[in-house]
């Protein structure tokens, strides 16, 4: 579907589009980047330029976290183990993600946005939803402003985005897609970089799409509906809605019927807040050695409270995440009574989560988690009781290998009052509260201390200074956020043009 020139009469506020849901003058777009972590590096190195570049972790428990379109062409799409990526393209350039530089272009990234309209909503580093209905009177109609935006990008990050146009965030996400390049095996279609669905052709749009473009069918549903026969969405709104109900249950099955009448009145909300701060890593290797889980852990922890300062916010509760060897999860969370951000703090919590934990077998994957923010300058209430009636909740979930695995599981566990403590160990409690109390003195004597190093680091890199127990044979051994994320890198890659690219 190529790019229209109008909105249409709907998206002018023709009242005859009022009965869709209400939407009839909202603009909303849907900005997309194109193959965004490949093209920054593609961006900092361009004689990596038209070859099959796959981002992610290049070792055998690697995942791919985006790939240029060259690489789509031989089947590689961003979830797919490295290992089968591997086998789909030999040729395949293996780079190691750098979280910290998608971070930084996406921050320009959003402020293009923000320079648009104050209503964006940001669903990651690399798309958003944008209401320019206030704009347009200043910017122009839906289209101009999309391709405005498209034309910010280029000029001033040197990247490329697809955009939707629509009435409804619905229309606008799945228009994004139709706008974007195609790789196909007999080459790379260039994508009609903005699409947009004007109100009286929604159903024409919609309905003969496969029911997985609608939002909440997944391989289960999508099972479920194809066992009675349905394959489009326009299949789909001519089923009773009662029959979806029953099938699928009443608020999967009235969800659905909506949407397969281009029925979607959620509005664009700006300024999410983050419900928690991390970092996880999957190591080449299983650890069994506590004292090797315990350094890895305290570098985490580091990354993940340097994070937290730099979005001025505390945390309550402490989380710390093990996979096994055998891929069955354990979480064990502590809650502070007091917020903490300080590095040390949250790490002698942290590490007595460990510590809690049996290790009956290798350890795959480590993790740390932050949540329950609040302001830092909130008073400390300097009591605790560990007792049976306390804010801990410690749980413990076996679980496949996916999708916890790449770290989009429920991996984090709620504060619960009155929830019975499982920590291993005869005097795990003793321990932990311990620990609690050691936390409270280091968060109030570690205070301005972490003030400075953050302001070393501002001026000087991440790596500049750091805890001395962190400090190794390279210099300090600090973790940069998101760092290892989509698994451990191929180890001893072979080089390429005097650099080390991983290059299988």
């Amino acid at each position: 579907m190529g790019e229209r020139s109008g909105a249409g009469p709907a998206m002018r506020g023709d009242p005859s589009a009022a009965t869709n849901g209400g939407t009839a003058d909202r603009v909303i777009l849907h900005v997309d980047m194109d193959a965004f972590f490949a093209s920054v590096e593609v961006l900092d190195d361009p004689s990596l330029a038209g070859l099959p570049v796959i981002v992610g972790g290049s070792g055998r428990r690697g995942v791919v976290a985006a790939c240029t379109y060259e690489a789509r062409r031989f089947g590689v799409h961003s979830a797919m183990p490295s290992s089968v990526a591997r086998r789909l393209c030999p040729a395949a350039v293996f780079v190691d993600g750098r979280y910290h530089r998608y971070v930084e272009e996406s921050a320009k990234l959003h402020a293009i946005f923000e320079s648009v309209t104050p209503l964006v909503e940001g669903i990651s580093l690399d798309e958003a939803f944008l209401d320019v209905t206030g704009s347009q009177q200043l910017l122009g109609d839906g289209p101009s402003i999309a391709a405005a935006i498209r034309r910010r990008v280029v000029d001033d990050l040197g990247l490329t985005c697809s955009v939707g146009v629509g009435r409804s965030k619905l229309m606008a996400k799945l228009a994004s897609k139709v706008a974007k390049p195609k790789a196909t095996a007999s080459g790379i279609e260039p994508g009609a970089g903005v699409v947009v669905v004007p109100g009286d052709e929604e159903l024409a749009f919609l309905h003969p799409l496969p029911i997985r473009a609608l939002w909440g069918v997944g391989p289960v549903t999508g099972r479920r509906l194809n066992a009675l026969g349905v394959q489009t969405v326009g299949e789909i709104a001519a089923l009773p809605p009662r029959t979806l109900e029953r099938y699928l249950g009443a608020a999967a099955g009235a969800h659905l019927a909506a949407l397969s009448r281009g029925e979607d009145l959620r509005p664009v909300v700006a300024d999410h807040a983050a419900k928690s701060i991390g970092h996880e890593e999957t190591f080449a290797s299983d650890l069994w050695n506590r004292d090797d889980l315990r350094r890895h852990l305290l570098r985490m922890v580091d990354a993940s409270a340097t994070n937290l300062r730099g979005s001025r916010l505390a945390a309550r509760t402490i989380t710390v995440k093990l996979r096994f060897a055998d891929f069955s999860l354990i979480t064990r969370s502590h809650s502070m009574a007091a917020p903490v951000d300080a590095s040390q703090a949250i790490g002698a919590v942290a590490a007595a989560l460990l510590d809690s934990v049996e290790l009956a077998q290798g350890v795959r994957l480590l993790g740390v988690s932050l949540s329950g923010f609040a302001d830092p300058e909130v008073g400390t209430q300097l009591s605790l009781d560990l007792g049976g009636d306390g804010a801990d909740r410690n749980d413990v979930r076996p679980g496949p290998g996916h999708p916890g695995a790449t770290g989009r599981g429920p991996d984090h566990d709620g504060v619960a009052a009155g929830g019975p403590s499982r920590l291993e160990g005869p005097d795990a409690e003793d321990r932990l509260a311990r620990a609690h109390e050691e936390a409270e003195r280091l968060q109030e004597s570690w205070g301005s201390v972490t003030t400075a190093i953050d302001a070393i680091r501002a001026r000087y890199g991440g790596t500049s200074v750091g805890p001395a127990s962190l400090v190794g044979s390279g210099g300090p051994g600090i973790r940069r956020r998101g760092e290892a994320q989509w698994g451990p890198a191929a180890p001893n890659p072979p080089e390429s043009d005097g650099e080390s690219r991983g290059t299988l």
